[in-house]
């Protein structure tokens, strides 16, 4: 079996990703991987164009949601730092699966961990599932782990 050299761990700092993290740790640590941490922002595309509100608005919500997304991962790359892993982040906009799989593929990870929330029915149906797709696209292995 070939050797893990590289993990990518795509999260949304939701509960579902710290548990896919914890294990992406697990493994990293066991085969003294690096670990890469990926977050997307999914652009916000519902721009009413008849709407009241001030356009300028949309792109405040947009760049605010982007600062913060960088500060949460720049606090998780931290943390894992100091815990002596070689881990990085990667900041990505577009649509979360085709990114994630991109990433995973350019930067030439051997595994992906994901979580998943485990959505059903017509959660699931309307939402669709990011991990679904990434399962079903990626050119490497893909681990993915239920959130509690």
């Amino acid at each position: 079996m070939k050797r893990i050299r590289r993990i990518l761990h795509a999260t949304d700092f939701s509960r579902a990703s710290n548990r896919a993290l914890e294990t992406a740790v697990d493994f990293a640590k066991q085969n003294r991987a690096e670990l890469l941490l990926v977050h997307v922002v999914v652009p916000n595309i519902a721009y009413p164009v008849d709407s009241y509100a001030d356009p300028a608005l949309y792109v405040d919500l947009d760049r605010a949601t982007q600062r913060q997304a960088r500060s949460s991962l720049e606090k998780l790359v931290n943390k894992l730092q100091k815990a002596k892993l070689k881990v990085s982040g990667l900041l990505l906009r577009g649509t979360a699966h085709e990114q994630i799989v991109r990433a995973a593929k350019n930067r030439r990870a051997d595994m992906i961990v994901i979580g998943t929330h485990g959505l059903t029915g017509l959660k699931k149906l309307l939402m669709g599932s990011v991990a679904g797709r990434v399962v079903s696209e990626a050119t490497c292995p893909v681990l993915t782990v239920r959130g509690r």
